[in-house]
């Protein structure tokens, strides 16, 4: 099989799912901590971590750790189609009510100050 034809249906696939579609729309403001995407979409953080590792299995996002911390960006896809079907597709999310109101979310949430945000992800992952 074209492997140009492989890279697609992994893209369509990776995409093919109304929570990871949501990730990406948070990306698409730059890099994005785990813990600051599962509080955006109001979704556990297992689930979120399941999806991110399809999307970075996918090609679709890069990782850097900080620490602790594990931060997602979108990747730079080297194929120029593909890169474009992606701009296509963030542009898109870009317009949803959903998209918008998971990016006022997340930007709130970037807002409050770090020693702030440190108690309350300490405080939702000791305190079960």
């Amino acid at each position: 099989m074209d492997t140009r034809l492989t890279t697609l249906e992994t893209l369509f696939k990776a995409l093919a799912d109304g929570t990871r579609l949501r990730i990406l729309g948070l990306l698409l403001a730059g890099e994005v901590c785990v813990c600051d995407i599962h509080d955006s979409l109001g979704l556990p953080q297992p689930k979120v971590s399941r999806h991110l590792a399809y999307l970075r299995r996918a090609g679709l996002v890069e990782t850097r750790r900080d620490g602790l911390w594990v931060h997602y960006r979108l990747a730079t896809l080297t194929d120029p189609v593909l890169q474009v079907l992606l701009d296509a597709v963030g542009h898109a999310i870009g317009h949803l009510d959903s998209g918008v109101r998971d990016r006022k979310r997340l930007s709130k949430i970037a807002d409050t100050p770090v020693d702030v945000r440190l108690k309350l992800v300490h405080a939702s992952c000791c305190t079960r």
